[in-house]
Formats: C-alpha cells, structure tokens, sequence
C-alpha cells in the first residue's frame, strides 16, 4: 500500500476572469442586458488612434441595470447562444433626464 501522508489533493485553480467595463444600451430582453464597450487601438501602418466598440450580452438575474448605467461584467460559461457574461456590478446610475423618451411616451 503506497504511502499518501502529506498528499493534498490538488484542485485546479481558477484561470481569472476578463472583466470589461461599459454602458448598458438596451434593456428591453429578460434578464438580459446589452452592454457597448470602448476601446483606443491604434492603427498599424499610419499609427493613429481609432475608436471601437464592441457589444456584448450579458445576464442580469435582478433586472437592476437599466440603459445608460455604466456596469462590470465578467466572463463566465455559456448561458445561451450569444450570452457568456454576467453582470457584477453598477458602476454608476445613469441620469433619467438625460434618456430620450422613447415613441409613444410623452
């Protein structure tokens, strides 16, 4: 019988998950949010700054995050067929006066 005294039993770590910082635009899914984030990559040849924004799906299980409102998500497994992030937090409260009104609110 092999001796396992002092053996611990090793769990792999964790790998650490992206976090990105946005703002929500569209809320209007259930328990799902849309959030657009901006990014500087400069450009290879001529070395100028351009700006790019990517959207990404995230889940939002209290529905708290509304459009406007700067958020942290981060990575996680797939939830749906374009849903793999989740939000952690909200950053900030967007301003109520500052949203256009949408069609049929007056």
């Amino acid at each position: 019988m092999p001796n396992t005294v002092g053996l611990e039993k090793q769990t792999p770590k964790r790998a650490v998950r992206k976090e990105k910082v946005g703002v929500v635009t569209s809320d209007k899914m259930s328990k799902t949010i849309t959030v657009s984030v901006a990014g500087r990559v400069m450009h290879p040849k001529y070395k100028k700054f351009l700006n790019r924004t990517s959207k990404f799906k995230a889940h939002d299980e209290k529905e708290e995050a509304s459009l406007g409102d700067r958020v942290l998500i981060y990575e996680t497994h797939p939830l749906s067929k374009t849903k793999r992030w989740k939000l952690v937090k909200i950053l900030e409260k967007a301003d109520p006066t500052l949203i256009a009104p949408t069609v049929g609110q007056e």
